[in-house]
Protein backbone atom coordinates (compact mmCIF):
# COMPACT_ATOMS: atom_id res chain seq x y z
CA UNK A 1 0.00 0.00 0.00
CA UNK A 2 2.94 2.41 0.06
CA UNK A 3 2.14 5.69 -2.22
CA UNK A 4 -1.48 4.95 -2.08
CA UNK A 5 -3.48 7.49 -1.42
CA UNK A 6 -4.83 8.04 2.27
CA UNK A 7 -7.63 10.09 3.15
CA UNK A 8 -9.12 11.05 6.42
CA UNK A 9 -12.42 10.67 7.01
CA UNK A 10 -12.68 12.14 10.20
CA UNK A 11 -14.72 15.23 11.79
CA UNK A 12 -12.14 18.05 13.27
CA UNK A 13 -13.20 18.28 16.60
CA UNK A 14 -14.10 22.10 17.26
CA UNK A 15 -15.99 24.33 20.17
CA UNK A 16 -18.33 25.27 17.07
CA UNK A 17 -19.25 21.23 15.87
CA UNK A 18 -23.10 19.85 16.00
CA UNK A 19 -23.33 17.16 18.95
CA UNK A 20 -25.97 15.09 19.42
CA UNK A 21 -28.83 16.96 21.29
CA UNK A 22 -28.16 16.24 24.87
CA UNK A 23 -24.54 15.23 24.63
CA UNK A 24 -22.24 17.50 26.64
CA UNK A 25 -20.71 20.47 24.28
CA UNK A 26 -17.37 20.97 23.40
CA UNK A 27 -15.22 23.26 25.01
CA UNK A 28 -11.18 23.26 24.09
CA UNK A 29 -9.53 26.11 26.99
CA UNK A 30 -6.26 26.81 27.20
CA UNK A 31 -4.37 26.23 30.59
CA UNK A 32 -0.34 27.47 29.58
CA UNK A 33 0.38 28.83 26.81
CA UNK A 34 4.15 30.21 25.59
CA UNK A 35 2.57 33.52 24.56
CA UNK A 36 1.96 34.36 27.81
CA UNK A 37 4.91 33.44 29.43
CA UNK A 38 4.30 29.87 29.91
CA UNK A 39 7.19 26.92 29.20
CA UNK A 40 4.82 25.17 26.82
CA UNK A 41 1.13 25.22 25.49
CA UNK A 42 -1.71 22.83 27.31
CA UNK A 43 -5.38 23.11 26.82
CA UNK A 44 -8.15 21.34 28.70
CA UNK A 45 -10.71 19.51 26.74
CA UNK A 46 -14.26 18.81 27.58
CA UNK A 47 -16.84 16.87 25.33
CA UNK A 48 -18.79 14.21 25.37
CA UNK A 49 -17.20 10.27 24.34
CA UNK A 50 -19.98 10.21 21.27
CA UNK A 51 -18.51 13.28 19.93
CA UNK A 52 -17.97 13.91 16.43
CA UNK A 53 -16.21 10.55 14.77
CA UNK A 54 -16.17 8.30 17.63
CA UNK A 55 -16.81 4.10 17.93
CA UNK A 56 -19.26 2.84 19.57
CA UNK A 57 -18.85 -1.16 21.30
CA UNK A 58 -21.32 -2.79 22.57
CA UNK A 59 -21.02 -1.33 26.13
CA UNK A 60 -22.77 1.41 24.95
CA UNK A 61 -26.04 -0.17 24.86
CA UNK A 62 -25.98 -3.50 25.56
CA UNK A 63 -25.79 -4.07 29.64
CA UNK A 64 -22.04 -6.67 30.39
CA UNK A 65 -21.03 -5.21 26.55
CA UNK A 66 -17.57 -5.59 25.60
CA UNK A 67 -16.09 -1.78 26.62
CA UNK A 68 -14.13 0.44 24.30
CA UNK A 69 -10.52 -1.17 25.53
CA UNK A 70 -11.84 -4.68 24.98
CA UNK A 71 -12.51 -4.45 21.25
CA UNK A 72 -10.84 -6.41 18.60
CA UNK A 73 -8.81 -4.27 16.82
CA UNK A 74 -8.37 -6.86 14.08
CA UNK A 75 -12.18 -6.03 13.16
CA UNK A 76 -11.14 -1.86 12.96
CA UNK A 77 -8.19 -2.35 10.64
CA UNK A 78 -8.53 -4.21 7.34
CA UNK A 79 -10.58 -4.38 3.88
CA UNK A 80 -13.96 -2.11 3.94
CA UNK A 81 -16.49 -1.56 1.48
CA UNK A 82 -17.90 2.00 0.82
CA UNK A 83 -21.36 1.98 -0.65
CA UNK A 84 -23.13 4.89 -1.81
CA UNK A 85 -26.54 5.16 -0.84
CA UNK A 86 -26.72 8.85 -1.66
CA UNK A 87 -29.97 8.63 -3.51
CA UNK A 88 -31.82 7.09 -0.06
CA UNK A 89 -33.91 9.96 1.24
CA UNK A 90 -35.40 9.16 4.70
CA UNK A 91 -34.11 5.91 5.90
CA UNK A 92 -31.70 2.90 5.03
CA UNK A 93 -33.77 -0.12 5.15
CA UNK A 94 -32.87 -4.01 4.08
CA UNK A 95 -34.74 -3.45 0.56
CA UNK A 96 -32.06 -0.87 -0.10
CA UNK A 97 -29.19 -3.38 0.92
CA UNK A 98 -30.35 -5.74 -1.03
CA UNK A 99 -30.56 -3.23 -4.06
CA UNK A 100 -26.65 -1.75 -3.38
CA UNK A 101 -25.60 -5.26 -4.15
CA UNK A 102 -22.85 -5.59 -1.28
CA UNK A 103 -20.59 -8.56 -2.03
CA UNK A 104 -21.21 -11.62 0.26
CA UNK A 105 -17.21 -11.55 1.26
CA UNK A 106 -17.98 -7.43 2.56
CA UNK A 107 -16.89 -7.58 6.80
CA UNK A 108 -17.04 -3.74 6.91
CA UNK A 109 -19.39 -1.67 5.62
CA UNK A 110 -19.06 2.21 5.53
CA UNK A 111 -22.57 4.27 4.35
CA UNK A 112 -22.36 6.83 2.34
CA UNK A 113 -25.65 8.71 2.40
CA UNK A 114 -26.43 12.60 2.00
CA UNK A 115 -25.67 12.85 5.83
CA UNK A 116 -21.94 13.98 4.30
CA UNK A 117 -23.45 17.34 3.27
CA UNK A 118 -25.16 17.97 6.71
CA UNK A 119 -21.24 18.67 8.03
CA UNK A 120 -21.52 21.47 6.08
CA UNK A 121 -24.60 23.31 8.23
CA UNK A 122 -23.95 24.76 11.50
CA UNK A 123 -25.57 23.18 14.22
CA UNK A 124 -27.25 19.17 14.75
CA UNK A 125 -29.66 18.11 11.91
CA UNK A 126 -32.30 16.16 12.76
CA UNK A 127 -32.99 15.10 9.52
CA UNK A 128 -29.84 12.30 8.77
CA UNK A 129 -29.84 9.21 7.04
CA UNK A 130 -30.24 6.52 9.28
CA UNK A 131 -30.38 2.98 9.30
CA UNK A 132 -33.71 0.85 9.60
CA UNK A 133 -34.10 -1.91 12.29
CA UNK A 134 -34.38 -4.12 9.33
CA UNK A 135 -31.52 -3.37 7.81
CA UNK A 136 -29.62 -3.91 10.94
CA UNK A 137 -30.75 -7.31 11.18
CA UNK A 138 -30.05 -8.11 7.42
CA UNK A 139 -26.39 -6.62 8.18
CA UNK A 140 -26.28 -9.43 11.03
CA UNK A 141 -27.49 -12.09 8.82
CA UNK A 142 -24.90 -11.54 6.45
CA UNK A 143 -22.29 -11.48 9.19
CA UNK A 144 -20.61 -7.67 8.81
CA UNK A 145 -18.84 -6.73 11.68
CA UNK A 146 -18.28 -3.11 11.58
CA UNK A 147 -20.83 -0.68 10.26
CA UNK A 148 -19.87 2.96 9.45
CA UNK A 149 -22.76 5.98 8.75
CA UNK A 150 -21.59 9.71 8.12
CA UNK A 151 -23.44 11.50 10.80
CA UNK A 152 -23.61 11.18 14.70
CA UNK A 153 -26.27 8.01 14.80
CA UNK A 154 -27.00 4.78 12.95
CA UNK A 155 -30.43 5.57 14.64
CA UNK A 156 -32.91 7.40 13.38
CA UNK A 157 -33.49 10.51 15.15
CA UNK A 158 -37.05 9.89 16.28
CA UNK A 159 -37.06 6.15 16.80
CA UNK A 160 -39.07 5.50 19.86
CA UNK A 161 -36.61 2.91 20.63
CA UNK A 162 -32.51 1.80 20.07
CA UNK A 163 -33.49 -1.00 18.14
CA UNK A 164 -31.19 -0.60 15.45
CA UNK A 165 -28.03 -0.14 17.90
CA UNK A 166 -29.74 -3.23 20.41
CA UNK A 167 -29.61 -5.12 17.15
CA UNK A 168 -25.64 -4.12 16.05
CA UNK A 169 -24.33 -3.68 18.90
CA UNK A 170 -26.15 -7.16 20.72
CA UNK A 171 -24.30 -9.26 17.67
CA UNK A 172 -21.34 -7.98 18.67
CA UNK A 173 -21.04 -5.80 15.54
CA UNK A 174 -19.12 -2.35 16.02
CA UNK A 175 -20.43 0.87 14.85
CA UNK A 176 -18.70 4.03 13.71
CA UNK A 177 -20.59 7.10 13.75
CA UNK A 178 -20.00 10.43 12.59
CA UNK A 179 -17.81 9.67 9.30
CA UNK A 180 -17.17 12.18 6.47
CA UNK A 181 -17.28 10.53 3.29
CA UNK A 182 -18.43 13.63 1.00
CA UNK A 183 -15.23 13.37 -1.14
CA UNK A 184 -14.81 9.02 -1.38
CA UNK A 185 -15.74 7.17 -4.15
CA UNK A 186 -17.55 4.15 -3.74
CA UNK A 187 -15.42 1.31 -3.52
CA UNK A 188 -12.87 -0.90 -1.74
CA UNK A 189 -10.47 0.50 0.58
CA UNK A 190 -7.95 -0.20 3.33
CA UNK A 191 -9.83 1.22 6.93
CA UNK A 192 -7.81 2.28 9.87
CA UNK A 193 -10.02 3.08 12.48
CA UNK A 194 -8.52 3.47 16.48
CA UNK A 195 -10.80 4.33 19.37
CA UNK A 196 -8.59 5.95 22.42
CA UNK A 197 -7.90 3.10 24.86
CA UNK A 198 -10.10 4.05 27.86
CA UNK A 199 -10.55 1.57 30.79
CA UNK A 200 -14.28 0.77 30.50
CA UNK A 201 -15.38 2.92 27.87
CA UNK A 202 -19.00 2.76 26.30
CA UNK A 203 -17.62 4.36 23.55
CA UNK A 204 -14.64 7.29 21.98
CA UNK A 205 -13.69 9.59 19.62
CA UNK A 206 -11.46 8.18 16.66
CA UNK A 207 -9.22 9.03 13.77
CA UNK A 208 -10.60 7.14 10.64
CA UNK A 209 -8.30 7.07 7.16
CA UNK A 210 -8.96 5.15 4.33
CA UNK A 211 -6.75 3.59 2.13
CA UNK A 212 -6.90 2.88 -1.58
CA UNK A 213 -6.76 -0.50 -2.48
Amino acid sequence: MRGAPRYDISIPITPTMPTYPGDPAVSIEPILQIAQGDAANVSRWSFGNHTGTHVDPPAHFIPGGITIDQLDLRTLYGAARVVDLTRVETIITARDLERARIPHRATRVLFKTRNSELWARPGFQKNFIALAPDAARWLVARKVKLVGIDYLSVEAFDARAPATHRTLLGAGVIVIEGLNLRDIAPGNYTLACLPLNVENGDGSPARAILIEK
